[in-house]
Order: C-alpha cells, then sequence, then structure tokens
C-alpha cells in the first residue's frame, strides 16, 4: 500500500520527534511500503559488517536509518517555517503543492 505523503526527494525537512528532534535536513530517499523517509544526517545506527571487498578489515559503520513520515514536517522556503501541504491545481491543469500558513506554492 502506497503512502499518502506530499514529500519528495530532496525536499527540506524539520523532524519534529524523537532524538533528533529539531534537525532541518534533507530528504534522500521516500519508502513508500513502509510509509518511511531517509533524511540525511538523522537516525544514525551502528552498523557492525563483516570483511569484504569494499571493505578488507570490517568494523562498525555508520549509517542512516528511515524514520516515519509522521515525524517530519516540509519546511517552507517563503516563511522559513514548518508547515502543512494543501494541494491546488493552477490554471493549466497542473497540481501543485502550496504552504498551508503563507499560501505560496512550494514547487517550482
Amino acid at each position: 500500500m502506497r503512502a499518502n505523503t506530499h514529500l519528495k526527494k530532496d525536499d527540506t525537512v524539520k523532524v519534529i520527534t524523537g532524538k533528533d528532534k529539531g534537525k532541518i535536513r534533507k530528504v534522500l530517499r521516500i519508502v513508500y511500503k513502509k510509509n518511511r523517509v531517509l533524511v540525511e544526517k538523522v537516525n544514525i545506527v551502528k552498523r557492525h559488517t563483516r570483511p569484504n571487498a569494499q571493505m578488507k578489515q570490517g568494523g562498525i559503520v555508520e549509517t542512516e536509518a528511515p524514520i516515519h513520515l509522521s515525524n517530519v514536517m516540509l519546511m517552507c522556503k517563503h516563511c522559513n517555517a514548518p508547515v502543512r501541504i494543501k494541494m491546488t491545481w493552477l490554471d493549466d491543469g497542473k497540481k501543485v503543492r502550496v504552504c498551508g500558513k503563507c499560501n505560496e506554492i512550494i514547487d517550482s
């Protein structure tokens, strides 16, 4: 089942809950089937890896883990605040995202 999200890759989001609350970062990837989003330098976990062709020695690698979509909010470029999103149709028939606070178009 695909998540009903208004986020896209490379959007700037603010983490609103959890250990990384308050961080403003870029979306790297969206996992639609699990309603999760991978945010740059947020929810860092340590993974123990075995030696392989890329890492001769193995060891502990720090990577980002996905967090739930409900834990992030999109940042509006115009009002510089985390906002809810409204969807509207333009006159030419194009569907765009609009800021819930300042009613400015978010999509370029």
